[in-house]
Protein backbone atom coordinates (compact mmCIF):
# COMPACT_ATOMS: atom_id res chain seq x y z
CA UNK A 1 0.00 0.00 0.00
CA UNK A 2 1.40 3.40 -0.89
CA UNK A 3 0.78 6.79 0.60
CA UNK A 4 -1.11 8.27 -2.33
CA UNK A 5 -3.49 5.26 -2.47
CA UNK A 6 -2.92 4.63 -6.17
CA UNK A 7 -2.22 1.19 -7.61
CA UNK A 8 1.31 0.40 -8.72
CA UNK A 9 1.06 -0.48 -12.42
CA UNK A 10 4.65 0.31 -13.36
CA UNK A 11 6.33 -1.96 -15.87
CA UNK A 12 8.88 -4.33 -14.43
CA UNK A 13 7.27 -4.38 -11.01
CA UNK A 14 7.98 -7.44 -8.92
CA UNK A 15 5.01 -9.76 -9.48
CA UNK A 16 5.57 -11.35 -6.09
CA UNK A 17 4.94 -8.07 -4.30
CA UNK A 18 1.35 -7.76 -2.95
CA UNK A 19 -0.78 -5.39 -5.04
CA UNK A 20 -1.63 -2.11 -3.38
CA UNK A 21 -5.22 -0.97 -3.33
CA UNK A 22 -7.14 2.28 -3.21
CA UNK A 23 -8.20 2.99 0.35
CA UNK A 24 -11.87 3.67 0.99
CA UNK A 25 -11.07 5.76 4.07
CA UNK A 26 -8.88 8.62 5.22
CA UNK A 27 -7.26 8.00 8.56
CA UNK A 28 -7.99 11.13 10.59
CA UNK A 29 -7.59 10.01 14.18
CA UNK A 30 -7.54 13.43 15.78
CA UNK A 31 -6.80 13.61 19.47
CA UNK A 32 -7.88 10.63 21.49
CA UNK A 33 -9.04 11.15 25.04
CA UNK A 34 -7.24 9.45 27.92
CA UNK A 35 -10.33 7.29 28.36
CA UNK A 36 -10.27 6.14 24.73
CA UNK A 37 -6.57 5.33 24.96
CA UNK A 38 -7.16 3.39 28.18
CA UNK A 39 -10.06 1.47 26.62
CA UNK A 40 -7.81 0.34 23.76
CA UNK A 41 -4.91 -0.55 26.05
CA UNK A 42 -7.18 -2.60 28.29
CA UNK A 43 -9.52 -3.94 25.60
CA UNK A 44 -7.11 -5.07 22.89
CA UNK A 45 -5.53 -7.90 24.94
CA UNK A 46 -9.01 -9.14 25.96
CA UNK A 47 -11.18 -8.65 22.88
CA UNK A 48 -8.83 -7.56 20.12
CA UNK A 49 -7.38 -9.59 17.28
CA UNK A 50 -4.01 -8.33 16.12
CA UNK A 51 -3.49 -8.27 12.36
CA UNK A 52 -1.34 -11.16 11.16
CA UNK A 53 -1.08 -12.85 7.76
CA UNK A 54 -2.67 -16.09 8.99
CA UNK A 55 -6.22 -17.42 9.17
CA UNK A 56 -8.24 -16.75 12.32
CA UNK A 57 -9.21 -19.82 14.32
CA UNK A 58 -12.76 -18.79 15.24
CA UNK A 59 -13.29 -21.54 17.81
CA UNK A 60 -10.08 -20.65 19.63
CA UNK A 61 -10.80 -16.92 19.42
CA UNK A 62 -14.33 -17.11 20.88
CA UNK A 63 -13.99 -20.27 22.93
CA UNK A 64 -16.86 -21.96 21.11
CA UNK A 65 -18.14 -22.94 17.68
CA UNK A 66 -20.86 -20.60 16.39
CA UNK A 67 -21.80 -18.76 13.19
CA UNK A 68 -19.46 -15.83 12.54
CA UNK A 69 -20.53 -12.48 11.06
CA UNK A 70 -17.97 -9.92 9.90
CA UNK A 71 -18.70 -6.19 10.06
CA UNK A 72 -16.59 -3.73 8.06
CA UNK A 73 -16.45 -0.22 9.51
CA UNK A 74 -18.45 -0.32 12.75
CA UNK A 75 -17.96 3.38 13.56
CA UNK A 76 -18.49 3.96 17.28
CA UNK A 77 -19.80 0.44 17.75
CA UNK A 78 -23.34 1.11 18.99
CA UNK A 79 -25.09 -0.81 16.20
CA UNK A 80 -22.67 -3.72 16.48
CA UNK A 81 -23.21 -3.97 20.23
CA UNK A 82 -26.98 -3.88 19.83
CA UNK A 83 -26.97 -6.60 17.18
CA UNK A 84 -24.59 -8.78 19.21
CA UNK A 85 -26.82 -8.41 22.27
CA UNK A 86 -29.87 -9.52 20.29
CA UNK A 87 -28.02 -12.45 18.68
CA UNK A 88 -26.05 -14.14 21.49
CA UNK A 89 -25.72 -17.37 19.50
CA UNK A 90 -23.70 -15.60 16.77
CA UNK A 91 -20.12 -14.34 17.03
CA UNK A 92 -19.12 -11.01 15.50
CA UNK A 93 -15.78 -9.72 14.24
CA UNK A 94 -15.74 -5.97 13.71
CA UNK A 95 -13.13 -4.18 11.62
CA UNK A 96 -12.49 -0.47 12.19
CA UNK A 97 -9.42 1.68 11.52
CA UNK A 98 -10.29 4.74 13.59
CA UNK A 99 -9.00 4.73 17.15
CA UNK A 100 -11.89 6.56 18.86
CA UNK A 101 -14.38 4.04 17.47
CA UNK A 102 -12.23 1.10 18.52
CA UNK A 103 -11.91 2.54 22.01
CA UNK A 104 -15.65 3.07 22.30
CA UNK A 105 -16.35 -0.45 21.04
CA UNK A 106 -14.16 -1.89 23.79
CA UNK A 107 -16.01 0.30 26.30
CA UNK A 108 -19.36 -1.08 25.13
CA UNK A 109 -18.09 -4.66 25.27
CA UNK A 110 -16.94 -4.15 28.86
CA UNK A 111 -20.06 -2.30 30.03
CA UNK A 112 -22.48 -4.75 28.42
CA UNK A 113 -20.37 -7.86 29.06
CA UNK A 114 -20.54 -8.92 25.43
CA UNK A 115 -18.66 -12.19 24.97
CA UNK A 116 -19.46 -12.51 21.25
CA UNK A 117 -17.56 -9.54 19.77
CA UNK A 118 -13.91 -9.31 18.72
CA UNK A 119 -12.24 -6.28 17.14
CA UNK A 120 -9.57 -5.85 14.48
CA UNK A 121 -8.05 -2.38 13.98
CA UNK A 122 -6.65 -2.73 10.49
CA UNK A 123 -7.41 -2.26 6.81
CA UNK A 124 -10.38 -4.49 5.91
CA UNK A 125 -9.04 -5.48 2.49
CA UNK A 126 -5.88 -6.89 4.03
CA UNK A 127 -7.82 -8.62 6.81
CA UNK A 128 -10.07 -10.30 4.25
CA UNK A 129 -7.13 -11.33 2.12
CA UNK A 130 -4.95 -12.70 4.89
CA UNK A 131 -7.10 -13.66 7.89
CA UNK A 132 -10.62 -14.75 6.85
CA UNK A 133 -10.85 -18.29 5.45
CA UNK A 134 -12.90 -18.84 2.32
CA UNK A 135 -16.40 -20.17 2.90
CA UNK A 136 -16.26 -19.47 6.64
CA UNK A 137 -18.67 -16.58 7.31
CA UNK A 138 -22.38 -16.71 8.05
CA UNK A 139 -22.75 -13.06 7.10
CA UNK A 140 -21.10 -9.73 6.34
CA UNK A 141 -22.40 -6.30 7.40
CA UNK A 142 -21.34 -3.07 5.66
CA UNK A 143 -23.45 -0.26 7.10
CA UNK A 144 -23.24 3.35 5.90
CA UNK A 145 -19.71 3.28 4.46
CA UNK A 146 -18.17 6.61 3.46
CA UNK A 147 -20.17 7.69 0.37
CA UNK A 148 -17.35 9.65 -1.30
CA UNK A 149 -19.94 11.79 -3.13
CA UNK A 150 -17.59 13.73 -5.43
CA UNK A 151 -17.26 12.17 -8.87
CA UNK A 152 -13.47 12.17 -8.78
CA UNK A 153 -13.60 10.19 -5.53
CA UNK A 154 -16.05 7.47 -6.58
CA UNK A 155 -13.18 5.01 -7.05
CA UNK A 156 -12.63 5.18 -3.28
CA UNK A 157 -16.05 3.75 -2.47
CA UNK A 158 -15.74 0.49 -0.59
CA UNK A 159 -18.39 -1.47 -2.47
CA UNK A 160 -16.71 -2.25 -5.78
CA UNK A 161 -16.68 -5.44 -7.83
CA UNK A 162 -13.26 -6.78 -6.65
CA UNK A 163 -14.16 -6.44 -2.96
CA UNK A 164 -17.62 -7.92 -3.45
CA UNK A 165 -16.08 -10.93 -5.19
CA UNK A 166 -13.73 -11.33 -2.23
CA UNK A 167 -16.59 -11.04 0.26
CA UNK A 168 -18.69 -13.56 -1.66
CA UNK A 169 -15.82 -16.05 -1.53
CA UNK A 170 -15.58 -15.68 2.25
CA UNK A 171 -19.27 -16.51 2.77
CA UNK A 172 -20.44 -20.03 3.42
CA UNK A 173 -23.23 -21.25 1.11
CA UNK A 174 -26.39 -19.51 2.27
CA UNK A 175 -24.41 -16.79 4.04
CA UNK A 176 -25.56 -13.22 3.47
CA UNK A 177 -24.01 -9.89 2.50
CA UNK A 178 -25.95 -6.91 3.86
CA UNK A 179 -25.07 -3.36 2.80
CA UNK A 180 -26.90 -0.17 3.77
CA UNK A 181 -26.49 3.48 2.80
CA UNK A 182 -28.39 6.76 3.01
CA UNK A 183 -27.01 7.91 -0.35
CA UNK A 184 -29.34 6.88 -3.18
CA UNK A 185 -26.78 6.64 -5.96
CA UNK A 186 -24.49 4.59 -3.71
CA UNK A 187 -27.43 2.32 -2.95
CA UNK A 188 -27.94 1.81 -6.67
CA UNK A 189 -24.22 1.11 -7.08
CA UNK A 190 -24.41 -1.48 -4.31
CA UNK A 191 -27.40 -3.14 -5.96
CA UNK A 192 -25.71 -3.17 -9.37
CA UNK A 193 -22.37 -4.49 -8.13
CA UNK A 194 -23.86 -7.24 -5.97
CA UNK A 195 -26.25 -8.23 -8.78
CA UNK A 196 -23.28 -8.69 -11.11
CA UNK A 197 -21.43 -11.05 -8.75
CA UNK A 198 -22.07 -14.63 -9.96
CA UNK A 199 -21.71 -16.19 -6.49
CA UNK A 200 -24.54 -14.06 -5.07
CA UNK A 201 -28.30 -13.88 -5.46
CA UNK A 202 -30.67 -11.18 -4.24
CA UNK A 203 -32.91 -12.13 -1.35
CA UNK A 204 -35.68 -9.87 -2.71
CA UNK A 205 -36.55 -8.08 -5.92
CA UNK A 206 -34.40 -4.94 -5.78
CA UNK A 207 -33.84 -3.14 -2.48
CA UNK A 208 -34.69 -4.91 0.76
CA UNK A 209 -36.74 -3.63 3.69
CA UNK A 210 -34.63 -2.99 6.79
CA UNK A 211 -34.47 -6.32 8.64
CA UNK A 212 -35.30 -6.43 12.32
CA UNK A 213 -31.72 -7.31 13.26
CA UNK A 214 -30.37 -3.98 11.92
CA UNK A 215 -31.37 -1.35 14.50
CA UNK A 216 -32.49 2.11 13.48
CA UNK A 217 -29.73 4.54 14.43
CA UNK A 218 -30.43 8.04 15.78
CA UNK A 219 -28.82 9.53 12.69
CA UNK A 220 -30.92 7.34 10.42
CA UNK A 221 -34.14 8.12 12.32
CA UNK A 222 -33.46 11.85 12.05
CA UNK A 223 -32.85 11.52 8.32
CA UNK A 224 -36.07 9.61 7.81
CA UNK A 225 -38.01 12.32 9.66
CA UNK A 226 -36.50 14.84 7.26
CA UNK A 227 -37.58 12.76 4.28
CA UNK A 228 -34.21 11.19 3.53
CA UNK A 229 -34.09 7.61 2.33
CA UNK A 230 -32.09 4.59 3.39
CA UNK A 231 -31.33 1.76 1.01
CA UNK A 232 -30.65 -1.80 2.22
CA UNK A 233 -29.23 -4.43 -0.13
CA UNK A 234 -29.20 -8.06 1.08
CA UNK A 235 -27.76 -10.83 -1.07
CA UNK A 236 -27.09 -14.50 -0.30
CA UNK A 237 -24.24 -16.79 -1.32
CA UNK A 238 -25.57 -19.39 -3.70
CA UNK A 239 -25.55 -22.95 -2.41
Amino acid sequence: MNDDNTPDNSEGADDARPQRHIRSYVLRQGRMSPGQIRNIEEGMPRWGIEYAPQAIDYAATFGRRAPVVLEIGFGMGFTTAEIATARPDTDFIGIEVHGPGVGNMFKLIAEQQLANIRVIQHDAVEVLRDMIPDGSLAGVHVYFPDPWPKKRHLKRRLIQAPLVAQLAAKLAPGGYLHCATDIEDYGQQMLDVLSAEPLLENTVDGFAPRPDYRPLTKFEARGLRLGHGVWDVIFRRKG
